[in-house]
């Protein structure tokens, strides 16, 4: 794929229905071992919105977003109690195809990881798994995806080249462009920006903000200034509970729960 064998136009992403997206958890408990990380956890995470899920480190934020894509199945001893709901239909449904459950619910880690293949590969990697294999579709697929992670003006003639050749920050778009190229409805961020500098944090922020009225996008951070400015709603987790959950700015400037203000004003943490 080469840039002047490609149209340089957006290309048309798929429509779907207004609430595909929608993540309820229902009185939600997990445990690793005999260790219980998550202890009934109730909430309703609204579709084609940024939710941000904050909390001192070890509450279970990250415990709970892997779970959503059951990531966390892949650690050895560990159970759940409740549910997760996607779309109204468990997650943990044994008729359901876990592998399609994470081709629905994308994720991108706190380091960016892209595979050690040229840019082209890495984006196409999902779609080529999953059974295409045109080269025209592909290019369609990498292109999309690469323009829906605000990075194709940068790598467009670089698409052979190494992904590890990228700077920080735009292999972290890259893993985001990854995700995409699956049509995801979901996207989970685990402290996607923890280790970016400021310029590629704002890149990220920017990026999120545009992809919120195509996805529902979850996000776990550390840090609260980027909780308040990048989501709509705010979820405050504290020794494996959810604290308090609501509109962002009710969270940050109205909490109602005395451990929620004692967090956000830095009296703890």
């Amino acid at each position: 794929m080469t840039a002047a064998a490609t149209p340089r136009v957006a290309l048309p992403v798929e429509k779907r229905d207004s609430r595909v997206g929608t993540i309820e958890a229902r009185y939600f408990s997990f445990w690793y071992g005999k260790k219980q990380a998550l202890t009934n956890i109730s909430m309703s995470v609204p579709p084609r919105s940024i939710t941000a899920l904050i909390g001192p480190s070890g509450c279970g934020k990250s415990t709970f977003l892997r779970s959503i894509n059951r990531l966390n199945d892949l650690i050895p001893a560990v159970r759940h109690d409740g549910d997760l709901c996607l779309d109204g239909r468990s997650v943990y449904d044994p008729s359901l195809d876990v592998v399609a459950l994470r081709q629905r619910v994308g994720m991108v880690f706190q380091r960016w990881n892209p595979f050690p293949k040229t840019i082209y590969e890495n984006v196409a990697y999902g779609p080529r798994i999953n059974g295409l294999s045109g080269e025209t579709s592909l290019d369609a697929i990498v292109e999309r995806s690469l323009r829906r992670a605000a990075i194709w003006d940068e790598v467009k003639d670089r698409l052979r080249e190494s992904a590890l050749g990228l700077s920080g920050g735009q292999q972290q778009r890259v893993c985001i462009a990854r995700a995409l190229a699956n049509q995801p409805e979901v996207l989970l961020l685990d402290e996607p920006a923890s280790a970016l500098d400021p310029s590629s944090t704002q890149r990220i922020e920017e990026l999120l903000y545009e992809l919120r009225s195509e996805l529902t996008i979850i996000i776990v951070t550390h840090n609260l200034q980027q909780a308040a400015r990048a989501s709509e709603h705010t979820a405050f987790f504290f020794s494996g509970e959810l604290v308090e959950f609501g509109p962002t700015d009710q969270i940050f400037t109205r909490p109602r729960e005395d451990r929620t203000d004692a967090y956000i004003t830095g009296r703890f943490g």
